[in-house]
């Protein structure tokens, strides 16, 4: 079995002393709780990088913060503060519509259960882990591609789809690193084990990967 203790150990040390750069959306991310921007947000950055998408968010918010004010606006008024993310006029339709269901059926609160978010159109599981886990301080595993390759290629798990991956960690990974997995996996991965060519040469957990140990 891969040691994950001593592997979070050393990637959470390269993200305190600032090893590997954060992106602006990742930062950002991680600095807010409200479940809402979470929620938004993270809709928005789907198919689409973090340098695209952080000023994207930023304009979004200009515009408004909470699901009352955003279930007002027009669509063709938020296609423009969040073009060019990937599938905008989409996004932007699903964000709306989502926000009114929040007014007229939430009482403009979030849902806390995955099983709750996943029936809003264009949240998936991905999503929904986040919001419980950065919005509400709920220990979920937010399973993007750079989880899914990482834990892969260090051979923590075994798994051919970001949702089976998710499944499998839920069994294997300690709840104290569930919040935290994302963020430090993204950043790895975002910095040195990248989908083509990552940098194994310059790796601080190389020595704990079994893509290395033959």
């Amino acid at each position: 079995m891969i040691d994950i203790d001593k592997i979070m150990e050393i990637l959470k040390k390269d993200n305190e002393a600032n090893r590997v750069i954060r992106t602006d959306f990742v930062n950002f991310m991680e600095k807010i709780s409200d479940p809402y921007i979470v929620l938004i947000c993270c809709i928005l950055s789907l198919r689409t990088n973090d340098k695209t998408t952080y000023p994207c968010s930023m304009r979004m918010l200009e515009l408004g913060k909470t699901p009352n004010e955003i279930a007002k606006l027009d669509k063709e008024t938020l296609e423009k503060a969040i073009y060019p993310v990937g599938f905008y006029k989409n996004k932007a339709e699903q964000i709306i519509n989502l926000s009114k269901i929040l007014v007229e059926k939430y009482n403009s609160k979030v849902p806390n259960t995955i099983e709750e978010l996943v029936k809003f159109k264009g949240v998936g599981r991905k999503t929904a882990n986040l919001v419980l886990a950065k919005g509400f301080n709920i220990p979920a595993i937010c399973v993007d591609v750079h989880v899914h390759r990482i834990s892969n290629r260090t051979g923590y798990v075994k798994t051919k789809t970001p949702e089976e991956t998710e499944l499998t960690l839920r069994e294997i990974l300690p709840k104290k690193y569930w919040i935290d997995y994302n963020t430090i996996l993204v950043t790895h991965g975002q910095n040195v084990c990248k989908p083509i060519n990552p940098k194994c040469n310059i790796c601080s957990v190389k020595d704990y990967c079994k893509k290395l140990i033959k």
